[in-house]
This record gives C-alpha cells, sequence and structure tokens, in this order.
C-alpha cells in the first residue's frame, strides 16, 4: 500500500531547478534510501515532503490526500515526521520534558488536564522508555540547548519516536557522531524498519549504511531521479558509478 508518493514534484529557484518532476512512490513498512552526489537534491526534496519549501509544481501526497499547500505542523500532525524539526522544541528544559511534552503534543485535545498528574507519570514513564532506546537515560535531567552534538541528534530520534509518524524522515542521521555514538541511531532506524509498520526516507552518503538498512534506493542526480531499486542493483548501475562515485563508463 502507498502511504507517500511525489508527482512531478518540482522546485525552481530563479532559473535553477533542484527538484525536477520527481515521481516517486513510498510503501507502508519499506524503508527507502535517497542518494546521490552534493548539490543532486535530496535534502531539497526532503524539504518540499515534510513542507520546509513550498513546490513550484507538482504534488505530495499522504495517503491518497494532496498535503502540497500544507504548513509543517499540520503535514506533522497527519504523520510526516522528520527528525530536526522536532528537537529543541524546548531547549532550556531537561531532555526528558522535552520527550514528554512530544508525547503530549501527540494527544493534542484528548489530554485531559482534570486528571494531569496521572497523565503527567503516565507520559513521564513513556518518555524514559524513548531515552532508554536512545541510551539518553543518563542525560535525562540536562537542559536540551547544553547536549553535546551527538546527544542532539538522539534527542531527535526520542522526540520522533515520541510522535510516532507514519513517515519517518531522516537526513544523515549520524552526521556529526562519534565512532561510539553511530551504532545507537542505526539500531534503532534498523529496529523501526523490521517492525514494518512504519514507512521510512533516509538521505545517506554512506554506502555501508544504505546497504545494511534500505530495502530499496532511489538516486537523485541534478534533481532528476535517474535510478530506483533494490541497494545492490542501483549501486552497481552505470549511471549511478558516474553520477554517486565519479567513475566514467565507456
Amino acid at each position: 500500500m502507498t502511504v507517500l508518493e511525489t508527482r512531478d514534484l518540482t522546485i525552481r529557484f530563479g532559473g535553477h531547478v533542484a527538484v525536477d518532476s520527481v515521481n516517486c512512490a513510498f510503501d507502508h513498512g519499506t524503508l527507502t534510501a535517497i542518494v546521490g552526489p552534493n548539490g543532486a537534491g535530496k535534502t531539497t526534496y526532503f524539504n518540499l515532503i515534510s513542507g520546509q519549501l513550498r513546490a513550484s509544481t507538482g504534488a505530495v501526497l499522504l495517503e491518497g490526500r494532496d498535503i502540497t499547500s500544507l504548513s509543517v505542523p499540520l503535514r506533522a500532525q497527519l504523520g510526516i515526521g522528520r527528525a530536526f524539526q522536532l528537537t529543541n522544541l524546548f531547549p532550556n528544559l531537561p531532555v526528558l520534558e522535552n520527550v514528554r511534552l512530544a508525547f503530549q503534543a501527540r494527544l493534542g485535545p484528548s489530554f485531559d488536564f482534570l486528571t494531569m498528574a496521572t497523565s503527567h507519570r503516565d507520559l513521564r514513564d513513556r518518555a524514559m522508555v524513548c531515552l532508554e532506546r536512545t541510551k539518553l537515560t543518563a542525560r535525562a535531567t540536562t537542559p536540551a540547548a547544553a547536549l553535546p552534538h551527538g546527544d542532539q541528534r538522539k534527542l531527535e530520534v526520542a522526540i520522533l519516536l515520541a510522535l510516532e509518524p507514519k513517515v519517518f524522515m531522516f537526513d544523515e542521521p549520524t552526521a556529526g557522531m562519534s565512532v561510539d555514538e553511530v551504532p545507537v541511531i542505526l539500531d534503532l532506524i534498523e529496529e523501526i524498519r523490521e517492525q514494518r509498520d512504519r514507512t521510512v526516507l533516509l538521505v545517506e552518503h554512506k554506502m555501508e549504511v544504505v546497504r545494511r538498512l534500505a530495502d530499496r534506493v532511489i538516486v537523485l542526480h541534478n534533481g532528476k531521479l535517474v535510478a530506483d531499486g533494490v541497494p545492490a542493483e542501483v549501486v552497481a548501475s552505470p549511471i549511478v558509478q558516474e553520477a554517486y562515485l565519479g567513475v566514467a563508463h565507456v
């Protein structure tokens, strides 16, 4: 079942076409890696899907609904979850409180303030589970703004887990992390994929990560979708070798 789809999705900046008529559908329970050389349009494509940028032409559909004109918060409410846009909602509050508030935000109007004390404890318990999964338990009382970069990326993922989106979007999730920190995030993404109840999009430069996690790889080059298939076939294809790896084929 198709969960997310882009139809002729295009954005122009003056005379430059950054994303050029990209047609792509993403199925329920799959993990798709989006790769390509620097400047290929990968993050711009992500920004169009999550709402940070508005398309010049084309459409974004979530479960068949056209969400092209919706704002970032409305797309998030409908189930588009992108890690970086959710972090440090309250930079001066502790890590645990940031994740608890993410749970509370997901409940929306159903959050019963008459039973706030009981609900607060329940949400804190659920938030602690997210911190355990992201190895942030020891940082629970640390203000979010005081976290080192690697832990900030973990907090992004913890908040995203709390919101339980239909579509998880990870844009180079291990960038800037130490070697010791990387497995925590990769293991979590792999766990989400193995549950097969969410759709995952992953922008990633490291091909070893792509081979490990992806069910499918799409390649963008000069804003165009130039390859789409299983990782081994796509990575080995001449167009990808030339566009992504800089290897010319005669």
